[in-house]
């Protein structure tokens, strides 16, 4: 797959593909937010020795993977140097790393690697989206920042009709899932649930389900472990195949 497209293997719905393929054409232009405009591209041209000399998307990082899929998995942003750089979300970091090599071993996932867009990575009965679309300072969207990529995480959801599970990687994806599941009226019966890692919600009709995030900060301390992120894929598919949210 390249940047410009969406990988959704046969048997995803063609009415989801299209709004999918509407979406990833709008993100890809998208400039609302000009601090981060200005922060990829400035990203770019200072890249790390191993990077030097590549040549980096520098655009917002659309979302991937399979049209009919049952599980939507949802990061905070792409990084500087990953998707920032390869345009594809999750590719080309070292998040992505542990990530994909977890979704490779669950069989969601047909490569352990996802180095660059051109690769071949399919996905299958997954989804992998995040709250922001373009690389933002410090990993740290500003709450407008936040509410103006927002919609395409919406319209994702809304076209993913065959989503019952969402898992949310990190406290910021959690609070932006929560939100676009309210924008189409999918709301929690009580209180509104907390993040922390293996915390599970009935949302509407989605389940929720959170882990940590798979940064270096979180994998390289121990604080998520591959069994721990394992076992969270391994529920996520247990849970779309027992409560696919109809």
């Amino acid at each position: 797959m390249g940047p410009s497209g969406p990988e959704s293997p046969a048997g995803g719905h063609e009415s989801s593909r299209r709004e999918l393929a509407a979406v990833l054409a709008e993100v890809v232009t998208c400039t609302r937010c000009p601090r981060l405009v200005d922060w990829r591209g400035t990203a770019a041209l200072d890249p790390p020795r191993r990077y030097g000399g590549e040549s980096y998307w520098r655009r917002p990082v659309p979302g991937m993977g399979d049209a009919s899929a049952r599980i939507l998995l949802v990061g905070l942003a792409p990084a500087a140097h990953g998707g920032n750089r390869t345009g594809r979300v999750f590719t080309g970091d070292r998040s992505g790393d542990v990530l994909f090599e977890a979704l490779h071993r669950a069989g969601l996932a047909s490569r352990p690697t996802s180095i660059q867009a051109t690769d071949g990575l399919q996905l299958r009965d997954l989804y992998i989206a995040a709250v922001n679309r373009c690389a933002p300072p410090d990993n740290r969207p500003t709450p407008e920042e936040r509410d103006a990529c927002l919609p395409y995480l919406v319209r994702e959801l809304m076209a993913l009709n065959e989503v019952g599970v969402v898992v949310a990687l990190g406290a910021f994806a959690w609070d932006g899932a929560l939100r676009a599941m309210a924008a189409i009226g999918q709301r929690p019966a009580g209180s509104r649930p907390r993040f922390g890692h293996a915390a599970e919600a009935r949302v509407g009709r989605y389940r929720l389900l959170a882990s940590f995030h798979p940064s270096q900060q979180n994998t390289f301390t121990g604080r998520l472990t591959p069994a721990m992120l394992d076992s969270i894929v391994a529920r996520a598919s247990e849970l779309s195949a027992i409560d696919p949210g109809r």
